[in-house]
């Protein structure tokens, strides 16, 4: 049997919870630390024979290896509330029009998802500053001219005359 098929139930729901923010974190290129804490506290709980809210009943979350303040606050709303608002978050969808920026020159999904999440670009004139800042051409995953960005930018935010 494997840690996983043994560890209490809720530390099982748990860990799967985590290891789904790691994945959602990754996509969205977070800091990469952040990312390695979720998958970590997701292998501890895996690997604890006691139920995680026998754990945060005594006290002892913070005394977990890689359980620190933040996971640990994490576990308690989860056992408090059955869910945690980051997870609900990182969950949400864009909005279609961000969405929509994926189609634009140089854009893929995993950037826009970066770039909204990440850098709080929310509006098409948020991102045409990002492009004329010549900031964006930095960023790994963008393949493309500025210019045709600005471009298609700038067609997206024009009224077409009817």
């Amino acid at each position: 049997m494997t840690a996983a098929m043994t560890a209490p139930a809720n530390n099982q729901r748990l860990a799967a919870l985590f290891r789904s923010m790691a994945e959602l974190l990754a996509a969205q290129r977070a800091n990469p630390y952040r990312v390695r804490a979720y998958r970590r506290a997701a292998d501890t709980l895996l690997a604890a024979e006691e139920d995680i809210a026998a754990v945060a009943r005594r006290g002892g979350l913070g005394e977990m290896e890689g359980i620190g303040k933040e996971l640990a606050g994490k576990i308690t709303e989860f056992l408090e509330t059955g869910k945690v608002r980051a997870y609900e978050e990182l969950k949400a969808p864009l909005p279609e029009e961000v969405r929509a920026w994926a189609h634009l020159p140089g854009l893929t999904d995993s950037l826009v998802s970066y770039l909204y999440f990440r850098l709080g670009i929310r509006t098409s004139a948020d991102l045409e500053q990002l492009v004329r800042s010549h900031m964006l051409r930095t960023m790994p995953g963008f393949a493309g001219s500025e210019e045709e960005l600005l471009r298609a930018i700038q067609h997206l935010t024009t009224p077409s005359a009817l």
